[in-house]
């Protein structure tokens, strides 16, 4: 073999493995679509969901459903979601994390929300099933 071929032959076996470690590392759809992962992307930067563990830049998570809305001791909300009358359930969380602004109009949180309807539902399963 001269050395052409063989470089040849090590520049198609390294693209070979590159292409083979993208299809292995891609992630599946229903990784990419649970709660834990949309929360992960759209909501820990400035939650955190472990019982116990002081606020970020919003409230912790921990056991949200059912709570009223604005009810974390420490945590200094927005008048208009500390005025919301909300409790958080399914229904509730829902219509928040479709549009936070229409929802509570004059909240602080700087997000506009989950419009895929699949990714937002996994995201509510995730957060009405966390622990107090």
């Amino acid at each position: 073999m001269n050395t052409t071929t063989c470089l040849a032959t090590m520049a198609l076996v390294t693209v070979a493995a590159f292409a083979a470690t993208d299809t292995i590392a891609a992630p599946e759809p229903a990784m990419t679509s649970s709660g834990a992962q949309v929360f992960a992307r759209s909501c820990a930067m400035c939650h955190t969901v472990a019982r116990g563990a002081p606020p970020k830049l919003g409230p912790n998570l921990a056991g949200v459903s059912g709570r009223k809305a604005g009810a974390v001791p420490g945590f200094r909300y927005s008048p208009a979601m500390a005025k919301s009358g909300l409790t958080w359930n399914a229904n509730t969380l829902d219509a928040f994390l479709t549009k936070p602004a229409a929802v509570v109009p004059g909240n602080r949180m700087g997000f506009a929300g989950v419009k895929d309807t699949a990714q937002r539902a996994a995201l509510v399963s995730y957060m009405t099933s966390l622990p107090k």
